[in-house]
């Protein structure tokens, strides 16, 4: 009998402690200015729950200039990163720490000049062009378009009110698309070359997609209200 006083004490104790721990939660309301490798922008972010969050994010206007090599062609071309986001964050401990799932809504593309390595002449498919012929090659470098899915995981301080400090680092699913061509469109002249670019595309797309996810890492500066 005393026993069973004793269970039933501690299940109410407990029960009693979760309803105050439930009423004392107050939902809250950040908005943070941040940057990182989406660019600089800012998001806010709904904390409904002791341990969810809603968060709406974008962030843009970041330019990468970069270069790549192959045994035929040199290309030379700038990135343009923007993206925008929509997740849901579990807080597994009920504080700072959270996992994010969601998705990504990027924009991330590139326009691309080729020349030949050898400055006379490109070789594709074992056939010899020449760079007087062909001109240079142009293309449309697309990273991500449309949505992608995304994970990570971050630190958003907890606090009820004030200033606080934002992280996050996960990885956004790319889908890369190349398009080739000539600037003197020496494609419609000759089939065999215009078979030489789709291959070439297709070559480059499959190299891009040995690394099949974009890196997200974001810092920022957050108020909750």
């Amino acid at each position: 009998m005393i026993n069973k006083m004793m269970a039933s004490g501690l299940i109410a104790t407990a029960l009693t402690l979760s309803a105050g721990s439930a009423q004392a939660f107050e939902d809250r309301v950040a908005l943070t200015g941040l940057g990182g490798t989406t660019g600089l922008g800012a998001d806010v972010s709904w904390r409904f729950h002791e341990r969810f969050g809603l968060t709406a994010q974008y962030a843009g206007g970041l330019t990468w200039d970069g270069d790549y090599d192959t045994d035929e062609v040199h290309y030379e071309g700038d990135l343009d990163i923007a993206a925008g986001a929509l997740k849901l964050d579990f807080h597994p401990f009920a504080g700072s720490f959270f996992l994010s799932l969601g998705a990504m809504l990027p924009d991330m593309s590139a326009r691309v000049t080729g020349t030949a390595e050898e400055g006379a002449s490109y070789e594709f498919d074992g056939q010899t062009y020449t760079a007087s012929d062909v001109g240079e090659l142009r293309g449309d470098l697309t990273i991500a378009d449309g949505v992608q899915p995304y994970a990570g995981l971050g630190w958003r301080s907890s606090q009820a009110q004030g200033l606080g400090f934002f992280a996050e680092f996960g990885v956004m699913a790319v889908d890369v698309d190349v398009e080739l061509s000539s600037s003197k469109d020496f494609e419609s002249q000759d089939d065999d070359f215009r078979q030489a670019l789709r291959n070439e595309e297709a070559r480059l797309e499959d190299e891009a997609d040995e690394l099949p996810v974009y890196p997200v890492a974001l810092l920022g500066v957050s108020y909750t209200f």
